[in-house]
């Protein structure tokens, strides 16, 4: 089997970690990304993110969104003349420029490359309560249905930047 990788148009937008449930996530340039861990100095790398220890554990070594499902959610949230959210304010962890909501969460149960990050898209980003509840916006998981990320296990170590494309796995 020999595996292809097919570049796609996306690319981080933005990076961001959190170092504790609740924090505020703060924006990176760069992270370091560990194999079987996650982001270096986030909450879920270092098991103190607010879903750490809920059951069933779930992967949470990284989550990403879509800007373009950022935009429509905050035009749905304007049209309502409710407050927006920022790609931060989502709790995510990486913001990829170039790809619609519905085609990220295509990479559910999908291998595929974030710069030279490999990843293995686990399941989708169900929109919580948690955005909702810290800045008291209670709209967060209506307009984020269907637009909320996916979670991704690392599978190796290496670095993320913003600007990093992703890839995708085609098996030929």
């Amino acid at each position: 089997m020999q595996v292809l990788l097919m570049k796609l148009n996306a690319h981080i937008q933005a990076i961001y970690l959190a170092t504790s449930a609740g924090a505020q996530m703060k924006s990176v340039s760069h992270a370091k990304v560990n194999a079987g861990s996650g982001l270096e100095g986030d909450r879920y790398a270092m098991n103190t993110g607010a879903y750490s220890t809920v059951e069933p554990i779930k992967v949470r070594h990284i989550s990403l969104i879509a800007l373009s499902g950022i935009e429509t959610a905050n035009d749905w949230l304007l049209a309502g003349d409710e407050p927006t959210f920022d790609g931060a304010e989502t709790r995510r962890n990486i913001v990829l420029e170039g790809i619609s909501a519905s085609e990220l969460n295509g990479l559910v149960g999908q291998r595929f490359q974030l710069g030279n990050i490999q990843l293995l898209g686990t399941e989708l980003c169900t929109p919580c309560e948690r955005p909702a509840q810290l800045l008291n916006r209670p709209s967060f998981m209506d307009a984020f249905e269907g637009r909320g990320g996916l979670r991704a296990e690392v599978l190796n170590s290496g670095s993320l930047a913003i600007g990093d494309k992703l890839f995708k796995e085609n098996e030929k």
